[in-house]
């Protein structure tokens, strides 16, 4: 096993997993900055607030994205498991 396969399998493992967060991340960011944009202007100053609405968003785009995220690992899986045989000789 040379370094550069491994340095290459951390790499793609790496970006799987940014890739799979960005849009989790993503959405619960925006979230979280209109809700303290909605803070500020109004004075609420509720520490429970964000909670609710991120959960809700967090919900709704692992319910849209779920099947694609799971493809992916799935697929990276599947290519891991396929380079077993090889890395065993």
């Amino acid at each position: 096993m040379s370094v550069g396969l491994i340095m290459n399998l951390m790499q793609g493992g790496i970006l799987r997993v940014l890739m799979l967060c960005a849009p989790v991340l993503g959405a619960a960011l925006l979230i979280g900055l209109i809700v303290a944009i909605f803070q500020a202007t109004t004075s609420i100053q509720e520490q429970t607030l964000t909670f609710l609405p991120k959960m809700v968003v967090i919900l709704l785009v692992i319910a849209i994205l779920g099947g694609w995220m799971f493809s992916v690992m799935k697929e990276w899986t599947l290519e891991l498991f396929s380079m077993i045989p090889g890395l065993a000789r």
